[in-house]
């Protein structure tokens, strides 16, 4: 459904429903990891401080999601927070667990088994797409979808036809939406641009230190896509190439699916490989740190915490230079065109190579010429975040709370579609 047709509203009063009642608004964390949490919550817990007209419940999916958010409201100075745990039947918990090793099974029949919770909502606000399910399956067409994306990252995926059936788009930055609307995947009434609320979350952690000694550290951060990541040519050569360096440290903090399933699955051009074992001998290196799926993995931890950012295709590298320091990225896959192509704009924040044999070099070049880089980091920084003395979530708060009382100004007596 194009941002243009939001679904029909028959029956609601100036409160956004039609029982008097404030609107009801749901935060959904629908995945197996932790890193699409700090993408929302913070936005959640900034509607409950300002005692929004509106009913406010955030939906985990796990427990252990439960209790992270828990300890973020804390963090936030929330007291008083309805989280709710949603969950399979008993009976397909097993089933579930089985296929997640292959594909995402949990997460679309999350959202299946949890129709009535789903229906009890004015709005629902996700931070991924899969979400968009219970429209086209599950049948709630009534049910507003407000879309917070995760990251602001330069890959195809972000800004596929999905993108276009949301009923509003809360969006980092100028970058975004200038792709949104090239593809004509969003009205100009259809989106608000806030910020990232990720940055309000853990942008101000202290730098933390993981080895003890003077070395520079080097965060490696490949994605876990078959079609697009170094890890599966050249991940176990990087690891090697670092382990006997005398000069570096290295923090190999990949994305948090990469060593989820025993398959991994490109399904937008397909291709399949398997991200196989990572040898015992750099688990015990002290000068190598390997985390593949920690809750550091996604609250800027590593980011903060490296002198020099390798990787691919992650979004994670935009976060990275939230302080600007040397990159280096790692083409594994011969992006000969990736010059003018936007998927790769990132790649224009350091040097790109396709050898991993003089690693080492490599790196030291990274660091020699981040003076040359500098500018470019700073330019793709401000085109990917709009960021104001304004807190992010604030904004987004704000952009929510628009479009709720939008909803809200529809004559009850009539059967049209919101222009929104």
């Amino acid at each position: 459904m194009p941002l243009s047709q939001a679904s029909t509203a028959r029956g609601r009063d100036r409160n956004g429903n039609g029982n008097g009642n404030p609107p009801r608004c749901g935060f959904l964390f629908n995945h197996e990891q932790l890193h699409q949490l700090a993408h929302s919550a913070p936005i959640a817990f900034e509607l409950i401080r300002r005692a929004a007209q509106m009913n406010v419940t955030l939906l985990a999916t796990s427990k252990g999601q439960l209790q992270v958010l828990r300890r973020f409201a804390t963090q936030s100075g929330i007291t008083k927070v309805d989280i709710r745990q949603l969950n399979l039947p008993v009976w397909l918990r097993g089933i579930a667990k089985a296929l997640d090793k292959f594909v995402p099974f949990t997460r679309v029949a999350m959202l299946l088994s949890n129709l009535a919770t789903f229906r009890t909502l004015d709005v629902l606000v996700v931070p991924e797409k899969t979400s968009l399910m219970l429209r086209s399956i599950g049948g709630l067409h009534a049910l507003r979808i407000v879309h917070t994306r995760h990251g602001a990252g330069d890959r195809e995926v972000g800004f596929n036809r999905a993108s276009s059936k949301f009923d509003m788009v809360l969006v980092s930055g100028p970058k975004i939406v200038d792709r949104l609307q090239r593809r004509g995947l969003v009205q100009p009434d259809g989106y608000a641009i806030v910020g990232y609320p990720k940055f309000d979350l853990h942008g101000k952690a202290p730098r933390r230190h993981f080895f003890n000694n003077d070395r520079p550290t080097v965060l490696y951060n490949p994605h876990c896509s078959p079609r697009l990541s170094s890890w599966y040519r050249d991940g176990l050569a990087v690891l090697e190439a670092f382990y006997h360096s005398n000069k570096y440290n290295l923090i190999f903090a990949p994305h948090v699916m990469l060593f989820r399933k025993d398959v991994q699955i490109s399904l937008d051009r397909l291709r399949i490989d398997r991200p196989g074992l990572i040898p015992e001998r750099y688990r015990n290196c002290p000068h190598i740190l390997i985390d593949t799926g920690s809750e550091s993995c996604c609250d800027m931890t590593y980011t903060l915490a490296a002198d020099c950012y390798l990787g691919d295709v992650s979004s994670q590298v935009y976060e990275f230079l939230l302080h600007p320091r040397p990159c280096l990225f790692l083409d594994s896959h011969g992006t000969e065109s990736w010059r003018g192509d936007v998927n790769y704009q990132h790649w224009y924040a350091g040097h790109v190579t396709q050898r991993v044999g003089d690693m080492e070099a490599q790196i030291d070049r990274a660091f020699a010429d981040h003076a040359r880089y500098l500018p470019v980091q700073q330019e793709l920084f401000r085109y990917s975040f709009d960021l104001t003395d304004r807190p992010s979530a604030a904004r987004a708060a704000d952009a929510i709370e628009h479009f709720v009382a939008q909803l809200g100004a529809v004559n009850p007596d009539d059967d049209i579609r919101v222009a929104y």
